[in-house]
């Protein structure tokens, strides 16, 4: 039988990211069959393993922060004269305070987004504490939705609409198919399972469309709504992405 280490096993399963796994491991708070696991250790994949109570808590003081990200900010690392999104989660742009007093200082301690929107482009832009979100929105096999207002400028018809659906590739790699409609003269309703870089406007540059204005509006089955624009808001008690 194939062995798996351990701390690949829980985030395959789940239950938290690997390297949540190893700080957990080394805390002696995973075991099988009552024995503590070691760093490294490997085990079936149909094994049972325990997470100790003191992990569960740690991992539900582990905030999610939703943030409708302004144009001229960056997703993650600062680059050139460019700010990270992460700068602007601070106390007095939150939105519902009330709801998580007890993490709102130093909130942003561990705080990585979980996807990327381009500098250039706006709108709801999710960031957490939590591995298990993290993957769930990022992992390898995730096929969460994020769906886009754009706005283009050219000629948008249907065999442009219908490559853009499914007949795309991207860096010699065939796309997944997508959602896509036109709701107005110029303006565009993307929904897609990916996250390629800068996706949606190379996408229009294969058809000959010019991206005036995106914002990402929707990720799984969380809504922008009324977020303004520079403001955050926690992710609250029975909100899910999916």
């Amino acid at each position: 039988m194939t062995q798996v280490r351990v701390s690949k096993l829980l985030a395959e399963r789940g239950i938290c990211s690997r390297r949540e796994a190893d700080a957990f491991i080394e805390r002696g708070w995973v075991t099988i069959d009552g024995k503590p696991v070691t760093l490294g250790e490997k085990t079936g994949p149909n094994q049972i393993i325990d997470l100790h109570p003191r992990a569960q808590r740690q991992q539900n003081k582990r905030v999610t922060v939703l943030l409708n990200k302004p144009i001229g900010y960056v997703s993650g690392q600062a680059e050139k004269s460019y700010q990270p999104a992460v700068t602007l989660i601070q106390a007095e742009n939150c939105t519902n305070p009330k709801d998580r007093p007890d993490r709102i200082r130093n909130i942003t301690d561990g705080l990585a987004p979980a996807g990327r929107l381009d500098i250039d482009s706006q709108g709801l832009l999710v960031l957490t504490q939590d591995g298990r979100i993290a993957r769930t929105l990022i992992g390898p096999d995730n096929a969460i939705e994020k769906e886009y207002i754009v706005r283009v400028r050219g000629q948008v018809n249907d065999k442009k609409l219908a490559l853009l659906r499914h007949g795309l590739k991207l860096d010699d790699r065939q796309l997944k198919p997508a959602k896509i409609s036109q709701f107005e003269p110029g303006v565009l309703n993307f929904t897609l399972r990916e996250g390629r870089k800068r996706q949606i406007r190379r996408m229009c540059e294969l058809v000959e469309l010019d991206v005036r204005f995106l914002k990402r509006v929707r990720v799984g089955n969380i809504q922008l709504g009324n977020l303004p624009v520079g403001k955050w808001r926690f992710l609250i008690s029975g909100e899910r992405f999916n």
